[in-house]
This record gives C-alpha cells, sequence and structure tokens, in this order.
C-alpha cells in the first residue's frame, strides 16, 4: 500500500480542482526528499507524521482558511453536510413523487403543464430541505465546538479522533485522473430515467407547440409511437445496462479497463439500435411532414429532404459524442496507479 500516494490523494481532494495536480507533483516530490533512498513503512509513516494532518496541510495551501465550523470539526462537519444532505434529498424527492402521483397520472392538464408544476413544486421543497439540513447540521457542530473542550485546534478524523497515518490504510487509493465524480454519475442517472420517459411517451410530448387561448397546445407529435414501441425489448435492454453502468460507476469511484470495455459496448449496442431505428421509414408521424410543408410553405419532398438531412445529422452528433466519451473511458482507464 502506498501511504505516500494516500497521503497526497488525501491532501489534493480538499483543494480546489485546478491546484491539485500541481500541488500532488510538489507535495510527492516534498516527501520523498524528507526520506531515504531505500525507504522504510516506519520511515514514511514517520516523515507523513511530520507533515502532519492533510486537512491542516490543504488549509495552508488554499486561498481561503475553515472558518465556518473551525479546524478541528470542519472537515467531519463537511462530511456530515454531504452525506446528510444528499439522503435526506433523495428521499424528499421518492416521497414528493408518490404524493404527487395522483395529479400526475389522474390530471387532464398537458404534459408541459403536469412537468413544470410538478418539477417546481419538487425544486422549492428540495431546497427547503437543504437549507434546513445545513441550519441543524450547523447548529450541532457549533454546540460541538463550544462544548468539548479541547487546548487545540488540530481537525479530528472522520472516526473522532486526532489523524494518524494508520488512518489512511482505511482509504482506496483513487488517482485523480481516474475519479468518477458524483456530478457524473448523478449526470449519467438523470439522462438514463429522462430519455426512457421522452421515448415512451414521444407521441404526446416531442412534436409541434402552438400559443393558443389556454397557453401553448401541441398540434401534431413528430415521431410515430407505434414505430418506437416495436423496440421495446431493445430499449429496456439499454435501459437495464445502463443502470447497471452507473450504479458500478458510483460504487468503484474510478475508471477501470472493465468500466472503459462495459461503456463502450454499450455506447456499441446503442450506435447499432440509433441506425436501426433512423432507417425506419416510418419513424415519423405521418401527419408531421405535410403539416411542416404547410406551415414553411415549402414542396413536400423538400421538406422531406430537410427533415432526413436533419435525423441523419443527428444521428452523426450523438455517435460522435459517444465516441468520445468512450475513448474518454479507456484514456482515464489507462492512468497509471503510482
Amino acid at each position: 500500500m502506498d501511504l505516500i500516494q494516500l497521503y497526497v490523494q488525501e491532501v489534493a481532494r480538499r483543494l480546489p480542482e485546478k491546484m491539485r495536480e500541481d500541488i500532488s507533483l510538489e507535495l510527492r516530490s516534498t516527501i520523498l526528499d524528507m526520506l531515504p533512498d531505500d525507504f522504510s513503512e516506519n520511515e514514511v509513516k514517520q516523515a507523513l507524521e511530520n507533515l502532519g494532518n492533510p486537512a491542516i496541510l490543504a488549509s495552508r495551501y488554499r486561498d481561503r482558511p475553515m472558518h465556518l465550523i473551525g479546524p478541528k470539526f470542519y472537515d467531519i462537519y463537511v462530511t456530515m453536510l454531504k452525506l446528510v444532505g444528499s439522503i435526506v434529498a433523495i428521499v424528499t424527492f421518492i416521497l414528493f413523487f408518490i404524493g404527487q402521483s395522483a395529479f400526475i397520472f389522474g390530471s387532464d392538464a398537458s404534459f408541459l403543464v403536469i412537468a413544470s408544476t410538478v418539477l417546481g413544486e419538487a425544486i422549492w421543497m428540495i431546497l427547503g430541505v437543504i437549507i434546513q439540513v445545513f441550519f441543524w447540521v450547523s447548529l450541532v457542530f457549533i454546540i460541538l465546538e463550544r462544548t468539548v473542550g479541547s487546548s487545540d485546534d488540530i481537525p479530528l478524523s472522520p472516526s473522532g479522533k486526532e489523524w494518524t497515518p494508520k488512518d489512511l490504510e482505511l482509504i482506496p487509493y483513487i488517482p485523480l485522473k481516474r475519479e468518477i465524480k458524483r456530478v457524473e454519475v448523478l449526470f449519467g442517472l438523470f439522462w438514463t430515467i429522462l430519455l426512457p420517459i421522452l421515448y415512451f411517451n414521444a407521441s404526446g410530448i416531442i412534436g409541434i407547440y402552438e400559443q393558443g387561448n389556454s397557453g401553448l397546445e401541441f398540434i401534431v407529435p413528430i415521431f410515430n409511437q407505434e414505430t418506437l414501441m416495436s423496440y421495446l425489448t431493445i430499449v429496456i435492454i439499454l435501459i437495464v445496462l445502463e443502470l447497471f453502468r452507473v450504479a458500478y460507476m458510483a460504487m468503484n469511484r474510478q475508471w477501470t479497463f472493465k468500466l472503459a470495455v462495459s461503456n463502450a459496448l454499450i455506447h456499441l449496442v446503442g450506435f447499432v439500435f440509433l441506425i436501426v431505428i433512423a432507417t425506419n421509414p416510418n419513424l415519423f408521424h405521418s401527419e408531421f411532414a405535410p403539416y411542416m410543408a404547410s406551415l414553411v410553405d415549402k414542396p413536400l419532398d423538400t421538406v422531406i429532404m430537410t427533415i432526413n438531412w436533419i435525423k441523419w445529422a443527428t444521428v452523426a452528433i450523438i455517435i460522435v459524442t459517444s465516441v468520445i466519451d468512450a475513448y474518454n473511458g479507456f484514456r482515464k482507464a489507462k492512468v497509471k496507479l503510482l
């Protein structure tokens, strides 16, 4: 186990992303300079002990010090905010949609009205919950800091004890360039949920809208829902594979060769499916092209040609974007574990 690299990681993860790489190289070089050529693990632990707690060292590199709660409890405070905030926000989101299910599935309003109403209320509710979490967690740590006597401001480890090099043995090493950030997982989960919703309800969501007396009115769907549903089995397989990929990313937290291969294979299956469905002559709703021809006052053949050009341009953009994503997965997976 490389305690030096783990120590560098613990310092770097507390720094702004733009500083991490340079500080990591500098810190690793500093530690190696403190050690003899043929150093032992005990000598490494002694050197790291001399450098001190990674949280304190990181605070010296940052542009601003840790002042919100105080150095002793700050690291645990931030960890608790992230953990409690995430759990409470997810649970609130799920319970809110369960409570709104009668309105979502029983309302006669248009999809846009339902979506805007429900999402708007959900966002405000989650923001309110997050503010309450911030207040109560902060209050607990403020009280804790003022009631627990201490003669120093040395930060505590997550175990509640003062940091020692032995704490590094419990931390998995994740190189910065291989790390999978939470936002990547959430972004992947968001699209994995949103795209199937749009796909299974395409004829009622994706189409031409016009301003009417009561707001936007759905006029003509773009896609033929029967054609889309004929590929139901393939779509379900893709959804399941993507959910497994996102779950693996969340658990593993770093790019590996297996993850890069699975990511590339999912993209490959997606390519094939995209091309197959794009070549289906019944993909678009029968009224879509004639309506557009009358709307822009152009010959039907010209409109159909334009629609097909836009369709294949979109397919090309999706494929190029997916190839770049697959390539980045392999590139990150090849980063060596120092």
